[in-house]
């Protein structure tokens, strides 16, 4: 008996492992502060950015809200959009479900994409029926609920950038209230294009992301904000 031949068949197949994406190496001072103006406009903290200029900046949105109300509201969206998504990622890590906090896989961000979903439509939904709640708020958080739907299902097929979602976002957000009229809306619309460039430009130098899932990221932000003003 050859076994040779048996030695082939008995031999496992080896696991196919993703490979690394490598990138030239930045100058350290590039990807300091690539890296800080990824933690600060962390996608997870855009909604309560944004929230808090409808709170305590704009002048109308929110003109009949004492400060403790404000606080309360602002206090309960990023509960639920940072927070609580956050801790469900920490306690994925601990029980060894993800490899990494940063998410760096597609089959990291299955369940983070999930939980995510369940907390924006949670707070969708609440702030949509609260009486007091003005249009523009829960528009904006009806577009990050459809956010996290499109970024689920565009994960299917690629590593799509968080980070670029939530810039786009942003951006068709802020555009969204400068049509409105009531309040001018120039300087803080360019300050939101400004910051989406420089995060987008970030995840480029120092994420393992190719300009396709950054520009595709950028993109669905766009669409699923858009998307949330024929609901509102």
């Amino acid at each position: 008996m050859n076994t040779g031949d048996a030695d082939i068949f008995d031999t496992p197949y080896p696991q196919v492992t993703e490979l690394p994406r490598l990138k030239p190496q930045q100058p350290s001072v590039i990807r300091l502060f690539a890296n800080l103006f990824s933690i600060l406009f962390h996608p997870l903290f855009i909604p309560g950015y944004i929230a808090a200029f409808l709170l305590f900046v704009h002048p109308y949105i929110f003109s009949g809200f004492n400060i403790k109300l404000k606080i309360l509201r602002l206090i309960s969206v990023i509960l639920l959009t940072a927070f609580f998504p956050a801790f469900v990622v920490f306690l994925l890590k601990q029980l060894k479900f993800i490899n990494s906090i940063f998410l760096r896989t597609q089959k990291d961000r299955i369940i983070p994409y999930i939980a995510s979903m369940f907390f924006y439509f949670w707070i969708f939904y609440v702030s949509r029926t609260l009486p007091d709640s003005p249009p523009a708020f829960v528009l904006m958080l009806l577009g990050v609920f459809i956010a996290s739907i499109a970024a689920m299902m565009a994960n299917i097929y690629f590593k799509v950038s968080m980070h670029a979602i939530a810039m786009g976002g942003l951006v068709c957000f802020f555009i969204i209230l400068s049509m409105n009229g009531i309040f001018s809306m120039g300087i803080y619309l360019s300050i939101a294009v400004f910051v989406a460039g420089i995060v987008c430009t970030s995840r480029l130098l120092v994420s393992d992301h190719y300009p396709f899932e950054v520009s595709a990221g950028f993109l669905i932000g766009i669409i699923s904000q858009a998307i949330a003003t024929w609901f509102v």
